[in-house]
């Protein structure tokens, strides 16, 4: 375990290891089944949203209970869009600004709150998205919802239609995972930082709590907004059960199982979103709830820090094991009134006659 960390340490076996998984992952597609093609696919979609999640929660300490309304506005904006013959490029923009402005507009009122009130809004967001996708029927298709088949491989690429879309979700996926690596290691994720810690110490600093919760939010909006693509991409279709308040909760227990405040984290979080409920189902479909809440609080116990911090919580194991082993193995110590009476026997016996 040592000699693994010390060689992902060093930059160039770093580099050989990502370049090792873009191979594989580019690889990855031509060799898979459809359904398994089918189902990374969706790994990456949820992923993307749990990583916006993360953002706000994991690094920021802002509890949000509504991603999935950003998810769903993306998804909604996405097939409005395709099904009126819009540049696709545009449909892309559109649906990361749309959720973006939404996502800025509630943070700007609920941000000052704090605590369980901006909870309390974000629970809202589903809870009213799901009425109003239903009501605006003209542009969501009502209750039925709505199709947007836009995502079929060309014909000059040879590809099948689920390698395509594995391409593409797989290219703006790693961009968004990137993006977000370099904010939270930079100066703005260190500022998010010292305001989820204490916000008493960031004011001192110069660093506003309310403002970097505005934009904090309003980038996990944006990032909702780009899975909500992404859905559409996958599944082709949406309605108003994309938006459901559920989906929401699963979404978070996905963060805190896979790790927050990670980026590896979220992504491990998407796999655990996709995978377990198919796991679950296949072993009793009554019980999945039951299953996944006890996943749920075994991790919690277990491993606060979600799956992502195993290896180290096994590391430090191991090290305290090798410590013990070490020290129940070493000579006990010697007394020192034992070494006085070897090297001055005459007087220890004087001792004892007196």
């Amino acid at each position: 375990m040592s000699s693994l960390s010390s060689m992902l340490k060093n930059p160039w076996a770093t580099r050989a290891l990502v370049l090792l998984v873009a191979v594989l992952l580019v690889a990855a597609p031509l060799m898979l089944p459809v359904f398994a093609n089918q189902t990374l696919v969706r790994v990456g979609v949820f992923a993307v949203a749990v990583l916006g999640l993360n953002i706000v929660m994991g690094y920021t300490g802002v509890v949000s209970l509504g991603q999935i309304f950003f998810l769903g506005l993306g998804a909604y904006v996405t097939a409005y869009g395709v099904t009126n013959d819009w540049n696709i490029v545009l449909v892309f923009a559109l649906a990361i600004l749309i959720p973006g402005i939404a996502g800025l507009l509630v943070a700007l009122a609920a941000a000052r709150l704090g605590g369980l009130a901006v909870a309390m809004v974000t629970i809202a967001l589903p809870i009213v998205g799901v009425p109003l996708a239903k009501r605006l029927s003209d542009f969501t298709g009502g209750s039925q919802g709505v199709s947007a088949r836009f995502s079929g491989a060309p014909e000059w690429t040879g590809l099948d239609d689920d390698q395509w879309q594995f391409y593409i979700v797989l290219v703006i996926a790693a961009a968004a995972f990137v993006l977000a690596r370099n904010l939270v290691r930079g100066k703005f994720g260190r500022a998010l930082a010292i305001v989820r810690d204490n916000e008493a110490v960031a004011s001192s600093m110069g660093i506003s709590p309310y403002r970097y919760k505005v934009m904090a939010f309003t980038i996990a909006s944006m990032f909702g907004g780009v899975s909500g693509f992404l859905y559409l991409v996958a599944v082709q279709y949406t309605s108003p059960e994309t938006l459901a308040f559920h989906h929401s909760i699963e979404l978070l227990a996905a963060m805190v199982i896979g790790g927050a405040g990670s980026i590896v984290g979220s992504l491990i979080g998407g796999a655990y979103y996709v995978f377990v409920p198919q796991i679950t189902n296949v072993i009793d479909a009554n019980l999945t709830a039951v299953i996944q809440g006890a996943i749920l609080l075994v991790v919690l116990f277990l491993l606060p820090g979600g799956l992502v911090s195993l290896p180290r919580v096994v590391r430090r194991l191991v090290t305290r094991a090798r410590g013990d082993r070490s020290h129940s193995s070493s000579p006990p110590p010697r007394d020192p009134s034992q070494d006085d009476a070897v090297e001055h026997p005459q007087h220890t016996e004087r001792q004892g006659n007196a």
